[in-house]
């Protein structure tokens, strides 16, 4: 793959959206091609997943909110992410699979090794370059919400018990492809340590002097 695979992973509220047009304006700024994706969506199947799996009206086993997020996540690997890191294009996700491990494995209590096998499939072995998961304390993240009177959907509708286990997954995230960032601050301050942590892993592409 030519391209760089970025992932923007944390809590409802923990500014991710915010965080991904910024980073969007400031890498076209640069002239460099970038392409966003959400997840679950992208596509038109994978947007039909999406509908279906966030509609408070309806109430899917665990094992079924699963695969219809990994329905929508192998339609949009294969569709936009796989061609547009082929042409040397950044990719920028509002969600991947650190979201799975989340919500599905922590917050429904779905057996890890399983999940993990049948998310490897979804992708086809596809892992970002570099996933930066958004710190925020749980009740700040709800208080964002209820001030920005976004309406709630089916996951956000989950008691707190279940956010407490998805918000303690995302805090204990490791791995080589893993930087966190303290989202408690204002958007600038965290656009700053985005970039700065993009600089760190790539240099030739993220200087501090770019954009």
């Amino acid at each position: 793959m030519k391209g760089l695979f970025v992932t923007f992973e944390g809590i409802e509220g923990s500014g991710k959206t915010t965080q991904v047009a910024k980073l969007v304006e400031r890498l076209r700024a640069c002239g460099r091609e970038v392409v966003v994706v959400r997840e679950p969506g992208g596509t038109p199947l994978a947007e039909e997943a999406r509908r279906l799996v966030l509609d408070p009206g309806l109430s899917p086993s665990p094992a079924a909110e699963l695969f219809l997020y990994l329905a929508a996540r192998a339609d949009l690997i294969e569709r936009v992410v796989i061609p547009a890191l082929e042409r040397g294009a950044t990719v920028l996700a509002d969600r991947f699979d650190w979201s799975t491990r989340a919500y599905q494995i922590a917050g429904r209590g779905l057996p890890q090794e399983a999940v993990v096998r049948a998310n490897a499939l979804a992708t086809g072995g596809l892992e970002p370059d570099l996933v930066l998961v958004l710190d925020l304390p749980l009740g700040v993240g709800r208080a964002r919400q209820q001030a920005s009177g976004k309406v709630r959907d089916r996951m956000e509708l989950e008691d707190e018990r279940f956010h407490q286990r998805v918000a303690e997954a995302f805090r204990a995230a490791d791995g080589g492809t893993i930087v966190h960032v303290r989202a408690d601050r204002s958007p600038e301050a965290v656009q700053a340590e985005v970039w700065d942590a993009l600089a760190r892993r790539f240099p030739l592409i993220f200087s501090p002097s770019v954009g």
